[in-house]
């Protein structure tokens, strides 16, 4: 069993940086925040270069921390100048905030925003420098919703966008021009060598299987089931990964392969492989011929690794994301088309298929291209000491 790299509980000099990344833990069940974790701490090294850094993951349970960020801390923080996360916060010079990849948006709930702009005004009030890493800026559909994005979004030290389009809806509905526009910071990771071969690897999101709040769920299932029939049909072999495991909350990655398996039948010759850590997913697709996901990091750990993959898009994050790096090769489920035959075109064409293995090889390259203002945006907000107004009328520097 291989487990995942973590970067917590460091011990440190006094002349180390120590830097907070939130919404990202290397214990979560979504291994796209594992990404998150492992991702910004190499995109910090890089940034800082010979000066040491003690990173720290924070997500909204404890995970790696030793408080939670939630609904409990929050009420115990209120009125207290030594709360739950007051306390948390003061331990660091520098927060450096994912968004969670996309939830930097009121799409997901108020109640999800509202925690982070909890943590946010928190920083703001003890002059602890914010910096908003490679993420999806909005949309945000609500009044209090775009409020509170604008406000973070200007507090920031440093703020970078990981596609074309955030980038423009930050300065245009934000007021805040992004200092780079990046990729994911999946590409920051290392390449796992590959595990025992496997040929199509599908992701099945719980988050579409058993809910329609982005595409109707049973067009969804529908489109899934007939894919991996195709797929069988053809001779291909196929092994589903779920990206989402053991949540506690149920109704995840694991529970929709479940589901799946027993639609298909005992006999279909499907296999599932439940992921104890993200390098062991890593390692997974790493080994497969082709990936599919509604995930988009289980689609965006496929291509960081040279292996094709075809992302099933539910939002608006997939398209310029992908655009940026080169990558044509999606399939998008909110027009309700023919989602498995469309794909089943791209892998099952000979043609298709080698256009695929051709064009992944550029994607690497484009990413790292990508990355360096990305680098250079956090290194010169970091070494410029670059400082947050704060409601004491002081400020305190990165």
């Amino acid at each position: 069993m291989t487990t995942d790299r973590t970067d917590t509980v460091h011990t440190s000099s006094e002349s180390d940086l120590k830097a907070l990344i939130l919404w990202s833990d290397n214990r979560a069940a979504n291994l796209g925040l594992r990404v998150l974790a492992q991702g910004n701490a190499q995109l910090l090294r890089r940034s800082l270069g010979d000066r040491p850094v003690t990173v720290d993951f924070q997500d909204f349970g404890p995970g790696d921390s030793d408080v939670s960020f939630g609904t409990r801390s929050i009420l115990k923080d209120l009125g207290r100048r030594h709360g739950p996360i007051k306390s948390k916060v003061r331990r660091y010079d520098v927060l450096v905030d994912t968004g969670a990849g996309d939830s930097f948006t009121d799409i997901y709930g108020l109640k999800r925003l509202l925690f982070i702009a909890y943590a946010h005004h928190v920083a703001r009030r003890l002059r602890v420098p914010l910096v908003m890493a490679p993420q999806t800026f909005g949309p945000f559909d609500t009044r209090i919703g775009r409020a509170l994005g604008r406000r973070s979004a200007r507090q920031a030290v440093c703020a970078i966008a990981r596609d074309d389009k955030s980038a423009r809806y930050a300065e245009e509905q934000l007021g805040r021009a992004v200092d780079a526009t990046t990729t994911d910071v999946v590409f920051l990771l290392p390449r796992e060598s590959p595990g025992t071969g496997h040929d199509v690897v599908v992701n099945v999101s719980g988050l579409l299987w058993f809910a329609s709040d982005h595409v109707d769920c049973e067009y969804y299932r529908q489109q899934v089931v007939t894919l991996v029939r195709g797929l069988l049909e053809a001779g291909r072999e196929v092994t589903l990964l779920p990206h989402v495991v053991h949540s506690p909350s149920g109704n995840d990655d694991v529970d929709a392969s479940r589901a799946l398996v027993e639609l298909l039948g005992a006999d279909s010759g499907v296999r599932t492989v439940v992921p104890e850590s993200l390098a062991e997913a890593r390692q997974v697709l790493a080994s497969a011929q082709v990936a599919v996901g509604a995930r988009m990091h289980a689609c965006l750990n496929a291509l960081s690794q040279g292996v094709p993959a075809v992302p099933w898009a539910y939002s608006r994050k997939f398209a310029p994301l992908m655009a940026r790096l080169g990558w044509s090769y999606l399939v998008d489920l909110r027009d309700g088309g023919d989602a498995a035959g469309q794909t089943l075109a791209l892998i099952l064409d000979p043609q298709a298929s080698a256009r695929m293995s051709e064009d992944v090889t550029q994607v690497g390259e484009a990413a790292e291209r990508e990355l360096e203002p990305a680098v250079t945006a956090l290194a010169r907000a970091l070494s410029a000491g670059r400082t947050i107004p704060s409601a004491a009328g002081g400020a305190r520097s990165a």
